[in-house]
């Protein structure tokens, strides 16, 4: 038996986002830790890098920025570079406009704030599945995903901020950054244009390793983006 979605109220809205975001700090917590030691193994002091994760909220975007400040690349390329990785997020912002979109813009502001992909991605997925959700239950539901996945990432970097060296060499907690983004994207791969996309990221990425200061990923980011937008503008022209 399926419930009507008109009938579900904010309040159910958030408890559901909540159950289902809360698998997500299994992975989300490592996460945290891994940035947490890569970044005062950098040189960073506990406040300059919990200031970096409440302030960017962008795990994949910190460590590659991160990574070149070690490297002493230079200032605009850390920019650039930490930007392009991060560039999904508008386009996480434009798919849910049409949903949320309406909503107040305080709630806008602080959704804005709080995109991570476990959010977006479930979300979504949400909204897909019952478009007849209230504006205030999509909203509530969101809410309900980060309430766990934000507060963990924060705890997770503490940890590793403050444990650092201490964690021992064969605890394998680097393997939830690929992990995270496999469990994420894997799922998403539903079209022609999304699969394109990744195929050109990970050959570019691999083929251009060798450029100084990350550079090829920053490459591949906007190839694989030009890739997926020319794909899905063949498909409409087909399609008409």
């Amino acid at each position: 038996m399926t419930t009507d979605a008109h009938a579900i109220t904010p309040r159910q809205s958030f408890w559901q986002g909540l159950r289902h975001g809360g698998p997500f700090v299994l992975i989300v917590g490592p996460f945290g830790v891994v940035f947490g030691v890569v970044a005062t193994d950098a040189g960073l002091s506990l406040a300059q890098t919990m200031g970096f994760t409440i302030a960017v909220i962008a795990g994949a975007a910190q460590l590659t920025a991160v990574q070149l400040m070690t490297e002493h690349a230079p200032t605009v390329i850390v920019l650039v570079t930490a930007l392009a990785v991060n560039l999904r997020m508008a386009m996480y912002s434009a798919s849910l406009a049409p949903h949320i979109g309406a909503a107040p813009l305080w709630q806008r502001a602080l959704i804005a704030y709080l995109m991570v992909d476990q959010a977006y991605a479930t979300s979504i997925l949400r909204y897909e599945q019952q478009p007849g959700l209230s504006l205030r239950a999509k909203v509530a539901y969101y809410f309900g995903v980060v309430s766990l996945i934000c507060p963990v990432w924060y705890l997770g970097t503490l940890v590793g901020a403050m444990a650092g060296n201490q964690i021992p060499a064969g605890v394998p907690i680097g393997a939830a950054v690929p992990i995270a983004f496999i469990a994420l994207i894997g799922p998403m791969l539903r079209t022609l244009a999304h699969v394109a996309a990744a195929m050109v990221s990970v050959v570019l990425a691999l083929a251009l390793s060798g450029l100084p200061y990350n550079l090829g990923l920053l490459v591949a980011a906007l190839a694989a983006m030009a890739t997926g937008a020319l794909v899905e503008t063949w498909q409409q022209r087909d399609a008409r």
